[in-house]
């Protein structure tokens, strides 16, 4: 399977300033605009609805409201086909760890039904 270049610039960028993103100050809302919707868009999701599809068929919906139990959870990110939920994103800022934090992973596994949800954990 190839890389596609975007992916690789942006990993090499990651890693290139990881110290700097780890350090705290560089947060959520930093790495979503400069890492994730990027790299989903490399990937061809329609990250920012480009294509203008109505609110049902739209492929990424950012803080989508979910009911779990009789609580309403917003993912930061819910992917879908067809308008079918495919999967959940939970970003956390790269300085906090969800090995050592809990909470972080809780709230993306408390997301779950039964979709996929990605816990990823910087290095």
């Amino acid at each position: 399977m190839n890389i596609p270049e975007q992916v690789k610039r942006l990993i090499e960028t990651f890693d290139r300033n990881i110290e700097a993103y780890k350090s705290g100050a560089y947060n959520e809302t930093q790495l979503r605009r400069e890492f994730i919707d990027p790299f989903f868009i490399a990937l061809d999701w329609d990250v920012n609805n480009t294509k203008g599809h109505a609110e049902a068929y739209k492929d990424v919906i950012h803080e989508d409201s979910i009911r779990i139990g009789s609580a309403t959870k917003a993912p930061d990110y819910c992917f879908r086909i067809g308008g079918t939920r495919k999967f959940f994103l939970e970003a956390k800022k790269p300085s906090i760890s969800i090995k050592g934090d809990p909470h972080p992973a809780f709230k993306a596994l408390s997301s779950a039904s039964s979709t996929v949800d990605l816990l990823l954990e910087i290095p």
